[in-house]
């Protein structure tokens, strides 16, 4: 059975009535006040992998407020030919993990063969990353297990999709998505995949995740595997 909570229940929000009370100060404060939503899954033998680099922050106190040991997922935008900035969709670990945005990938006029190889590439980071994040540590063991995919926001949702399906792979009894801040257009979309979506916020205009924190500086790789060695857990998968 799928659910879904927010702090404000069904309220949306737009620029109008946008306040600094509606904001987060930091990623370690959005995250405590998201593991308020998420304490059914305290003593449930759950685990929470965060999506680097910030979304390991929020993660870290979402684990540390339900006792759930810390891991990470991987996902990669995947870059619109000459222009890497523009993402045209996201890709995980695992092969069924690609999401497109396919009026970009049409507009754009993207060819299989292009898309093969930046599938390829953001993979071999996603492995490259995971080696430096864990130092050595296996992934903890989610088969069987309640598993929350933390991000610090979620705007086109692309990203976290493809979290979601290579968590989905690794055999979990549910997928929950969370989130301080989510934008309302992404929801449906991540309902359709995740047994349950959870946030804080969902603003019907989003702008920018940076712009619902007081703030939102950038987290580093160090503090990432600092995190992750913090509160991770002594049985990893073999």
């Amino acid at each position: 059975m799928r659910a879904e909570w927010n702090w404000f229940h069904f309220l949306t929000l737009t620029d109008r009535n946008w306040s600094a009370a509606m904001t987060f100060r930091n990623r370690e404060g959005a995250g405590k006040r998201l593991a308020k939503l998420l304490d059914e899954y305290a003593g449930k033998n759950a685990v929470v992998l965060g999506i680097p680099r910030g979304g390991v922050v929020v993660a870290a106190q979402v684990a540390a407020e339900l006792g759930a040991p810390l891991d990470v997922v991987i996902p990669r935008k995947l870059g619109a030919p000459g222009q890497p900035e523009l993402a045209i969709g996201a890709v995980a670990a695992g092969g069924d993990s690609v999401v497109l945005d396919e009026r970009a990938v049409e507009y754009l006029g993207v060819t299989q063969e292009y898309l093969r190889r930046e599938v390829a590439r953001q993979r071999e980071e996603i492995a490259r990353r995971s080696k430096e994040y864990r130092e050595g540590r296996p992934p903890v063991a989610v088969d069987g297990r309640p598993v929350i995919v933390v991000d610090d926001g979620i705007a086109t949702g692309y990203t976290m999709l493809a979290a979601v399906r290579a968590t989905k792979l690794r055999g979990p009894s549910a997928v929950i998505v969370a989130a301080p801040v989510a934008a309302m257009q992404s929801l449906e979309m991540l309902r359709r995949e995740a047994d349950a979506v959870v946030y804080v916020i969902a603003p019907t205009a989003l702008l920018s995740v940076g712009s619902w924190y007081e703030q939102f500086e950038q987290t580093t790789d160090d503090e990432v595997k600092s995190l992750l060695a913090e509160h991770g857990e002594l049985e990893h998968v073999g």
